[in-house]
């Protein structure tokens, strides 16, 4: 998942940087106002974690903004605001969660699991597709009741054809999923993790439409 990270404390900035990498998600970390606009205008980014003390604009101005723009990229609020009020103001301006300073990172992978799993209309942390299972919280993956061993671009790439399960998944949206705006990317990176999780799950799970994107099946077996 690709993930935007708005947020001008170098430290914490960092820190969360780390963590979300750690969680297999790709991340584009940005640092004022008016790269925070435009990253919520970003079709490319599934998350954008939001602080809302920013250099030259307010955070929940540039929220507002863009709910109005009729931009639904999913929000996570990050802030030291914690007063009713301002968790009120927070929610009201188009925010999916609300998050207050100083967090544990075991939270905020959950309120990311939790957004995230209300974006794709899921109800728990678990996908199923045909024969297989993937545990968004544990990041293990089942098929056909066997646990497989994923790297974590393999298991950030099955999330994202799982998620979209029947539906073909454009290799450029893949590849903004799985490394954001990283640089020095190989062309063939994508094939490559496919080549990967075929060798694993079988040849047919993952089916290419040439010249598009790659899809899963709803029926996968």
């Amino acid at each position: 998942m690709h993930v935007t990270l708005v947020e001008d404390d170098l430290s914490l900035g960092s820190a969360i940087e780390q963590s979300l990498q750690a969680m297999s998600h790709a991340v584009t970390w940005v640092r004022d106002g008016r790269t925070a606009r435009q990253a919520l205008r970003d079709t490319g980014t599934d998350l954008v974690l939001l602080d809302l003390g920013l250099p030259g604009h307010d955070g929940l101005e540039l929220l507002a903004e863009a709910r109005r723009a009729n931009i639904g990229t999913p929000v996570l609020i990050m802030t030291a605001r914690d007063t009713l009020q301002a968790r009120v103001a927070g929610l009201d301006a188009g925010a999916d969660d609300y998050l207050v300073k100083p967090f544990h990172v075991e939270e905020l992978a959950a309120r990311i699991r939790s957004v995230t799993r209300r974006a794709h209309g899921l109800a728990a942390n678990r996908i199923v597709v045909g024969a297989l299972s993937l545990d968004l919280a544990s990041y293990q993956v089942e098929h056909h009741g066997e646990k497989l061993a994923l790297t974590p671009r393999e298991f950030a790439l099955l999330r994202v054809l799982m998620e979209r399960a029947g539906r073909i998944v454009r290799r450029e949206s893949l590849e903004q999923s799985l490394y954001g705006l990283e640089r020095g990317v190989e062309s063939n990176a994508i094939e490559v993790h496919v080549h990967g999780l075929r060798r694993k799950l079988g040849p047919d799970i993952i089916r290419t439409v040439r010249g598009v994107g790659y899809m899963v099946p709803r029926d996968a077996e």
